[in-house]
């Protein structure tokens, strides 16, 4: 069994710290709450993939720009200057979430390759 460390032995910070810290986490899904028999604190640890997982979140904020985009380019038309700079933010957003998900795509398959 692997030996197990608090967050605040690790990283000498105060336990309030520690709770702050976890409370921002989880709703991320970065890490878990794990079953520790006997123990009457919370234990965590952080998810498998939990980075690719955290960036492959980010698309919904990428849809939401290019959306967004979209959304402000047809009010000033996409003729003037603001139209255009919109229909760039749109294209970038839209080139950013494609890349994203298939830069994600290929770590994960990177990962479960070397998972044997």
């Amino acid at each position: 069994m692997p030996q197990r460390f608090t967050a605040d032995e690790v990283v000498k910070i105060s336990s309030r710290a520690v709770s702050s810290i976890v409370n921002q986490l989880i709703p991320t899904g970065m890490i878990e709450r794990v079953p520790a028999p006997g123990s009457r604190r919370d234990h965590y640890r952080f998810r498998k993939h939990a980075w690719a997982n955290l960036t492959g979140n980010q698309n919904i904020l990428l849809d939401s720009m290019q959306n967004a985009a979209a959304e402000g380019s047809k009010a000033p038309g996409h003729d003037s200057i603001a139209g255009r700079r919109l229909d760039e933010m749109q294209d970038f957003y839209s080139f950013m979430q494609h890349e994203m998900a298939a830069l994600i795509d290929k770590w994960r398959q990177r990962c479960n390759a070397s998972d044997h």
